[in-house]
């Protein structure tokens, strides 16, 4: 690997030579594309939703995304399994609470996620607006990295706040692109970095390939494969990726 290469490449380069494990609790719509985007990384997907096998998958995982998009009772009861598995085998974890802010209830449950200690928490403006600033406070004094995705990506973690602009447009017209976001975030935490670091190297690695798929792209249905292939690029000698905070 060349000395060369940025932070967030370098984190990228890790992700592709430890070849982590990842184990998403996701909806089925983000299914496909997220193991699709892990595989392009260098991560290894699984995504058995099953109360009954989940614990074992986790405690086999470097690391568990928790994303709430289909929030069923099964699913409430197979992420608890998950969470406890990977609390237990020490893995780090990624909340993803979509759609916390169409829902009370889902707000509620989400909150109670929160406090059993997420590594990292990734949602978009309103997402953090239903959750609160208080508990969204209390997470990162606790240690959890909280970024928000929007036009102008902010991460804060428990001393610091960083802001990522990067990304194109056509990102916000592909299903499932925030969620496998999370899927990434859930792999670089995996690389043994600090949290903050790895979550910041997600992102911006993210972005970048994003603004690389859309400069070439016609549109929505040649960016996604355009994606796949700058992500699959991302530890490259050419990414020298510009960091902004």
């Amino acid at each position: 690997m060349p000395a060369a290469l940025a932070p967030a490449a370098q984190v990228f380069a890790a992700v592709r030579a430890r070849r982590p494990r990842v184990h998403c609790l996701t909806n089925n719509v983000a299914q496909a594309f997220t193991a699709n985007v892990l595989l392009a990384i260098g991560a290894v997907p699984s995504m058995s939703g099953d109360p009954a096998e989940v614990a074992a998958f986790v405690a086999g995982a470097d690391a568990l995304l928790v994303n709430l998009g289909m929030l069923t009772p099964a699913a409430r009861e197979a992420i608890g399994e998950a969470v406890a598995a990977a609390s237990a085998a020490g893995r780090p974890w990624v909340l993803d609470p979509v759609f916390a802010d169409r829902s009370p209830a889902r707000a509620d449950y989400a909150r109670r996620l929160v406090a059993a200690g997420p590594s990292a928490i990734r949602l978009n403006e309103p997402e953090a607006a239903a959750l609160g600033a208080a508990c969204l406070a209390a997470a990162r004094a606790r240690g959890a990295v909280v970024a928000i995705s929007g036009a102008r990506d902010r991460i804060g973690c428990a001393d610091r706040e960083s802001v990522v602009e990067t990304g194109h447009p056509l990102m916000a017209e592909v299903t499932a692109m925030g969620c496998a976001l999370g899927a990434v975030v859930a792999a670089c935490l995996s690389t043994a970095l600090n949290a903050c670091a790895a979550t910041i190297a997600a992102v911006e690695g993210f972005g970048a390939a994003g603004a690389r798929a859309g400069a070439k792209a016609g549109g929505p249905g040649s960016f996604v494969p355009l994606f796949l292939d700058e992500l699959h690029g991302l530890s490259g000698p050419r990414d020298q990726l510009e960091r902004h905070s």
